[in-house]
């Protein structure tokens, strides 16, 4: 027994002294309970945005416009006619989903002939579509129930209006590529932060090879694999799960390099403030797992409180998940291209300008 509860002490001992581990083990999920309860708790309610088309108004069309307007969650907007502005309003992702109503002629509908309702949604948010799809469905079969009395009148008809049988992969995938840029270029820095720990680095200074070609040559390798690796990832999401590509491949490594050097950056960046490789990890690690997360890769930052949403437009990932998805599928989020490149330039310059400042070779 007192062999066991040396060793046992010798083993908590050393736990204590892995500043690392001790991270994993208890500060790691301790961040992720606040950061979840954070974003899910809160007492904010989610409001959704939902136009309604009337092609020709009637006292039923009047009484389902008033059972959205009930629900607290939802902010109806009518249009009467076309309503070709609430299309162009679900396009620039001001809506959530559009309904549109046609005229109902009730002789059909006493026949028991039913009434296409369509229901457009925006394919860059298909979950918090399908959420509302299916409050949708329920307010229908309500208004069947209650006002008209036959069952099965309302056909709900689904369109999306941004890509053609857009899937969930096809939807993250591009998300899967912002992460694993992210990530290359944040533990890239960890790299060099290992050379300088070891005074490999101050040792280069007295030899003809200049410290600065090192960390060019690092910062170029970075490039080149990201280049790798997105080549691999299109290739296999292209041959085995069929995602059509709709830009040109030149144009997608255009994104992917000035992403890659945003992060690239911002890695080397935050390695200025630290001294040890493992101090370098900890810091990389509580940067990258709330972009992960609240960048909207993994799933739509609608459904997060409206002072989280603020934190998300401040996320380099955000705007190059946006510009990934754009250029490869076509998805449209309400951001435009250009928007997405000067947050992700502006990110890249500022991030320069401070690691330049604190930058120490040893």
């Amino acid at each position: 027994m007192r062999i066991f509860i040396n060793v046992f002490l010798a083993n908590l001992k050393e736990l204590i002294r892995d500043k690392t581990a001790l991270f994993w083990f208890l500060a790691f999920p301790i961040f992720f309970v606040f950061l979840f309860g954070i974003v899910f708790s809160g007492s904010s309610e989610l409001v959704f945005n939902l136009g309604i088309i009337i092609e020709e108004p009637s006292e039923m069309t009047d009484k389902i416009v008033e059972a959205m307007r009930a629900i607290d969650s939802f902010k109806v907007s009518v249009a009467r006619g076309e309503g070709s502005e609430e299309m162009k309003a679900l396009q620039k992702g001001e809506r959530h989903i559009v309904i549109k109503i046609p005229a109902i002629d009730y002789q059909k509908m006493a026949s028991g002939q039913g009434v296409e309702i369509l229901v457009y949604y925006d394919a860059s948010k298909q979950q918090t579509s399908q959420v509302l799809m299916s409050v949708v469905e329920k307010m229908f079969g309500e208004a069947e129930h209650n006002i008209t009395g036959i069952p099965e009148i309302f056909k709900i008809k689904q369109e999306a209006i941004q890509a053609d049988k857009l899937t969930d992969f096809d939807y993250i995938l591009p998300g899967i590529l912002a992460m694993a840029l992210m990530q290359l270029g944040l533990f890239g820095s960890l790299q060099f932060l290992s050379l300088r720990e070891q005074k490999i680095v101050r040792s280069l200074g007295v030899t003809p090879l200049a410290r600065s070609t090192l960390l060019i040559s690092e910062i170029t390798l970075r490039l080149l694999m990201a280049l790798v690796q997105t080549f691999l990832i299109i290739t296999i999401a292209r041959i085995v799960f069929g995602v059509t590509i709709i830009s040109n491949i030149f144009v997608v490594f255009a994104v992917v390099i000035i992403g890659s050097l945003t992060f690239i950056s911002l890695g080397y960046m935050l390695i200025s403030f630290v001294k040890s490789n493992e101090a370098g990890q900890g810091i990389i690690q509580i940067v990258q797992f709330p972009m992960m997360f609240l960048s909207g890769i993994f799933f739509p930052p609608d459904f997060m409180p409206s002072y989280i949403q603020a934190i998300v437009r401040a996320i380099p990932l955000t705007y190059l998940g946006d510009a990934l998805r754009q250029v490869m599928i076509g998805v449209y989020s309400g951001r435009s291209m250009l928007t997405n490149i000067i947050v992700l330039s502006g990110w890249l310059i500022v991030t320069l300008i401070i690691t330049i400042k604190f930058w120490r070779w040893d």
